[in-house]
């Protein structure tokens, strides 16, 4: 199915062993490398309510790059601890598992090496905002070292300092936007609840 098919009726929702829990009445049956990447972190990590894999073209850009990503603007700022897991073929043997809950540890944003971005979040508000602002930093990144430039990189002390502010308790992390951008999609196109 495109994208722009996706409604809730067509989803299919399975538990952390593969089975399927409720069907759609369109039966395309599940994704062996979602299933593999999304029921390992849920289940190492109980906080994460909500995870997000894309493989947008800045997200896969910036999981070739050695550096990985920088703090290079404020909203890059926004990842103290940006995880990285290196690329181990198409993920759809369980036993890798293993070694995504170990990169990932306890941050809540992963580089899948020569892959693409996962994001993890409390909700769903917070997991679409925290992929939100990491696609938006790869994006910022892949421009500026395509100028082919010197880069300015915020002091340590002041990209600690950023680091600090975006904590939860400082700033509201999705809980805002969420009600608004839901606005925006039921005036797109309110059949996405269907």
């Amino acid at each position: 199915m495109l994208y722009t098919e996706i409604t809730a009726s067509n989803l299919i929702k399975i538990d952390l062993d593969g089975t399927i829990v409720d069907r759609s009445e369109l039966d395309l049956g599940v994704n062996r490398a979602g299933f593999v990447i999304h029921s390992a972190i849920h289940a190492a990590r109980p906080d994460a309510h909500c995870v997000m894999h894309t493989h947008t073209r800045a997200g896969m850009a910036l999981s070739a790059l050695k550096c990985g990503l920088l703090p290079l603007t404020q909203t890059a700022t926004r990842f103290d601890k940006v995880a990285y897991h290196d690329f181990e073929g198409i993920a759809v043997d369980l036993a890798e598992r293993e070694s995504l809950v170990s990169d990932l540890g306890d941050a809540e944003v992963m580089v899948l090496r020569n892959d693409g971005l996962v994001a993890l979040g409390a909700s769903v508000p917070e997991c679409f905002n925290t992929m939100y602002r990491l696609e938006l930093a790869c994006k910022v990144q892949v421009d500026a070292m395509a100028c082919n430039t010197e880069l300015v990189m915020p002091p340590e002390h002041v990209v600690r300092l950023a680091e600090s502010q975006w904590k939860p308790g400082v700033t509201r992390r999705g809980v805002l936007e969420w009600p608004a951008m839901l606005r925006q999609l039921e005036h797109i196109d309110p059949t996405y609840k269907d």
